[in-house]
């Protein structure tokens, strides 16, 4: 058995559980941010479908589907989830929100009407790897990807370490702190898999997503399980 194939599947499956766990949260909260997130998630779950689907035979549909949810949008809307968490002052995150949809949309249209280059493919090789070949040297949608990805990845992996270091240094609620390192971990791990597949090992690519996506269910776990009894004088404000 081809233990690369399988990676992107398990961890398409853990983050669908990792999916409905924060949509089941926002269903009882009502918290904005819960809601970006699990639509983050989605998009992470896309991704990773996308390259076990890819393993087996080249679909337009799914590369497109692969690049729009694995590369270009993940990133930015679990940043923007963070954004809901972290910004309470004023209209500021209703206007990053506004702003992301609107890039989002004019992306993803950039995206859908870039041309393939289908007799590059080759299922034996990871998308992250051959992507290069597949769409165009000058493809606009390339030369927005990183505005997207550096934008999330600040919010997402920047709140996380920020929010760490308050509940630590409060010496308060530290299970939020632990959670919080976690999900900061799990958020980076992609990014650094990512690079390496830029030198042709897309199986690390493949487990640094599942090890992002275990990682940051463990820390969203950690981060919203309430406090013991013992520790009950302390107040608790659940995210």
């Amino acid at each position: 058995m081809d233990w690369t194939r399988w990676l992107p599947f398990t961890s398409t499956v853990v983050s669908v559980i990792f999916t409905i766990a924060v949509l089941q949260r926002y269903y009882r909260r009502r918290g904005l941010y819960l809601l970006f997130w699990g639509l983050g998630l989605v998009l992470y779950s896309m991704g990773t479908f996308a390259e076990f689907y890819s393993t087996f035979g080249w679909s337009a549909l799914v590369f497109r589907m692969w690049y729009i949810g694995g590369a270009l949008l993940t990133a930015a809307w679990l940043g923007q989830g963070t954004i809901y968490l972290l910004v309470r002052r004023g209209n500021w995150a209703h206007y990053l929100m506004i702003g992301l949809v609107i890039a989002s949309v004019l992306a993803v249209g950039v995206m859908l009407a870039t041309p393939l280059d289908e007799s590059a493919f080759d299922p034996g090789v990871g998308l992250s790897t051959q992507y290069k070949q597949i769409m165009p040297a000058d493809a606009l949608v390339r030369r927005l990807t990183p505005l997207f990805n550096v934008y999330g990845t600040l919010w997402l992996v920047g709140g996380a370490v920020y929010s760490a270091w308050v509940f630590w240094r409060k010496r308060v609620l530290l299970h939020r702190a632990i959670g919080n390192v976690l999900i900061a971990a799990g958020a980076m791990a992609p990014a650094i898999g990512g690079s390496l597949s830029r030198l042709g090992t897309s199986e690390f690519l493949y487990l640094s997503e599942l090890l992002g996506a275990v990682l940051m269910f463990l820390g969203f776990l950690r981060a919203t399980t309430p406090m013991t009894r013992k520790n009950a004088s302390v107040p608790v404000q659940q995210g």
